[in-house]
């Protein structure tokens, strides 16, 4: 029996000792040769041609695919958010801090419009309910009786007096915490930190002196802080492991997809299928066996949300839960189908390039809202991950119900790859079967040739 020795290079065939001698379909002994021997040459072009050749295509990736996501991020924002001023006071305060929101300012990433009282006959909590429903993202009420109430202060000093209740912003954190954070609440802040400012230093030039030492000394709140605001955060993001299913998790989705789409594509190759079944079988197994993977992993993903205490009943109660599981799994039928498709067509040697491209294509439309970037990324109301983190928000924050058209779109990607993914791998498999058919007769014209 022919052996190798350790630390010889040696090929030993029968007692004889043949070093260095070629195996079988092999220029040279495995494992004898370095990377610049000679005999190495036409092995070194190949890599180098490979290994060069993916570096380029890599670096053209960077500059054509990178920059979808850079470009979310960079001009932040490249429109200011719609936001309201409702007057509901008419007096003074209600006219200053009206005239002052709406004349803007060059921080601001706010772009006011005067919206009158009354289209909101029900007060208040009509238009809290306009925020909760996104007809716009922020909006400010001077509430009814702020001028009144401050006057009245002024003559009468009052030690209860809180001149907070005058002005009320109202905003949804959970409808993108990052446009809350970064956008919302510090426009919101310094506009209405500036209007104060500028009402306390126009009231105190005007307040009579001989009523100016009664209200220092029982209410000096009226004259340092006449007028100010509260914050009302309709509706918080209250939940940090939220972030998890929101924006990171669904690139963890896309990635477990991935792992299906090798893995299918290894037991396919493997148990020797791809070449045993006929097309229309080998398709239909290509459809359901990732639609089974997809249904099992989104149940036990969604079993990982729940093992650390996501609460999923503030909207649809007990069933919050089974929605959040078919969503991610219509989710993942959406994203990962179409990776089925594409890799049909790009084969393994490209498909990570389209990975790429997915994975950034959808990323980059969910950290901010679609209306403050270019107009390149409207794009994003179509596609899956945004859809999904819509629905998501809306499962566990209750926010506006769109339940329905997000899985809408969602099943629309899945409806387009399975019509693609069947085409293509017509196409393919009839290429592959015209390339068989032509080896076979290659193989048989050499086969008469040698028995000639």
């Amino acid at each position: 029996m022919p052996t190798f020795d350790v630390d010889d290079t040696s090929y030993h065939d029968n007692g004889h000792d043949t070093k260095n001698a070629p195996l079988t379909g092999h220029k040279s002994a495995p494992y004898s040769k370095t990377f610049w021997d000679k005999e190495m040459a036409t092995a070194r072009q190949s890599f180098l041609r490979i290994m060069i050749g993916g570096t380029v295509t890599t670096i053209l990736a960077i500059f054509a695919i990178f920059p979808i996501y850079w470009g979310a991020l960079w001009k932040i924002p490249d429109r200011n958010l719609p936001g309201w001023v409702v007057d509901f006071d008419g007096g003074f305060v209600g006219g200053n801090v009206t005239r002052a929101l709406v004349a803007g300012s060059p921080m601001s990433k706010v772009t006011w419009a005067q919206v009158p009282a009354s289209d909101f006959p029900g007060g208040i909590s009509q238009l809290a309910a306009a925020i909760r429903e996104e007809r716009a993202w922020v909006a400010v009420s001077i509430n009814e009786g702020a001028t009144s109430g401050l006057m009245a202060a002024l003559s009468n000093p009052n030690p209860t007096y809180d001149g907070s209740t005058a002005i009320t912003s109202w905003a949804a954190e959970a409808r993108n915490e990052n446009a809350f954070r970064a956008l919302i609440r510090p426009s919101v802040t310094q506009g209405l930190e500036f209007i104060v400012e500028q009402i306390a230093f126009d009231l105190a030039k005007q307040v009579a002196t001989t009523n100016l030492t009664a209200i220092l000394t029982a209410a000096p709140q009226t004259l340092i802080r006449p007028v100010s605001y509260k914050l009302r955060n309709l509706e918080p993001f209250d939940m940090p492991v939220a972030s998890a299913v929101t924006f990171v998790g669904l690139l963890y989705l896309l990635i477990l997809t991935f792992f299906i789409v090798m893995i299918g594509n290894g037991a396919r190759e493997f148990s020797g299928m791809d070449r045993m079944l006929t097309t229309s079988s080998f398709i239909q197994l290509r459809l359901f066996a990732p639609v089974v993977a997809y249904f099992i992993l989104s149940l036990f993903y969604s079993l990982l949300s729940l093992a650390f205490k996501v609460n999923f009943g503030r909207k649809f109660g007990p069933g919050g839960f089974v929605l959040f599981w078919i969503l991610n799994w219509v989710g993942m039928l959406s994203v990962g189908l179409a990776l089925e498709a594409m890799f049909t067509l790009l084969t393994a040697r490209f498909i990570a390039f389209f990975m790429l491209l997915w994975i950034i294509a959808n990323v980059a439309v969910c950290i901010f809202p679609i209306e403050v970037m270019p107009s390149f990324y409207r794009y994003g109301y179509g596609s899956p991950f945004y859809n999904m983190s819509r629905a998501i928000r809306t499962i566990l924050f209750d926010t506006k119900n769109k339940v329905g058209m997000n899985f809408g779109v969602l099943i629309a990607w899945t409806v387009i790859s399975c019509i693609s993914l069947p085409l293509i791998q017509f196409l393919m498999r009839r290429r592959e079967m015209k390339q068989t058919r032509h080896e076979s007769l290659e193989d048989v014209a050499s086969q008469h040739t040698m028995h000639q």
